[in-house]
């Protein structure tokens, strides 16, 4: 399989009439994916930073294109073990992941609010002191990639956070053979080649983040496979 050139290819999970069922349990083959690829820690450590600069009040988290909540759910778990107040909100386009997201922070015991938004339909909501997403760009052409980020940038007081799929030889035989092992769902072992096949690389997402303004950006490889994207907006006042 040669990844030189991106090829994006609509997924099944992109389908709006993807029947709930199957919906759910890729969304709960993903949680196991995230937990297995480090999501929640990798996304909790610019973040947590914030911590000692914002004392006194939470940290604002908004989580775009937050599928079933899992990250979410995760950040402010590890938030409250750590002692940390922090307010999380997820937003998704699809009511199906919402439902779902609502359902594990109340099984799971997290203080998470969901609610249904359109990332690329214009703003996001304000008053955020972060704004991340995991494993949203890939799904999108490069416009809306710019648009998204741009939007993130205007939202976010303090830091724009990406986390999301390098396109790699070693990540597209991970999606392939090492998904299978975390989850029966046909849908992420039909899903996880095509992401990474729709993947960028660290040059691609540079690229891209400064023709959004987001710039200087950090962009760091993680294992596996994944690359990390941190904006700072600028030093915080409180």
């Amino acid at each position: 399989m040669q990844l030189h050139t991106r090829d994006r290819q609509d997924e099944w999970m992109d389908q709006p009439d993807l029947d709930g069922a199957l919906h759910a349990k890729a969304l709960r083959g993903l949680s196991r994916v995230n937990r297995f690829s480090g999501a929640v820690g990798a996304i909790w450590q610019p973040i947590a930073r914030l911590s000692d600069v914002l004392a006194g009040r939470p940290i604002r988290v908004l989580d775009v294109a937050c599928g079933g909540g899992d990250v979410a759910i995760g950040l402010k778990r590890l938030a409250d073990r750590k002692g940390i107040e922090m307010e999380i909100v997820g937003c998704d386009l699809s009511d199906t992941a919402v439902a779902f997201a609502g359902d594990n922070a109340k099984r799971r015991g997290a203080d998470v609010a969901f609610v249904q938004h359109d990332a690329l339909s214009g703003d996001l909501p304000a008053g955020f002191d972060v704004v991340y997403s995991s494993l949203f760009l890939h799904h999108l052409e490069a416009a809306d990639v710019v648009r998204l980020l741009a939007a993130m940038r205007s939202s976010a007081r303090h830091k724009v956070v990406i986390s999301d799929l390098l396109r790699s030889q070693l990540g597209y035989l991970l999606a392939k053979w090492g998904i299978r092992l975390l989850t029966t769902s046909k849908v992420c072992h039909v899903d996880g080649p095509l992401s990474v096949r729709a993947a960028w690389t660290i040059s691609e997402a540079s690229q891209l983040a400064a023709q959004a303004g987001l710039t200087p950006v950090q962009i760091t490889r993680r294992w596996p496979e994944r690359f990390l994207m941190v904006y700072d907006a600028g030093a915080p006042s409180g």
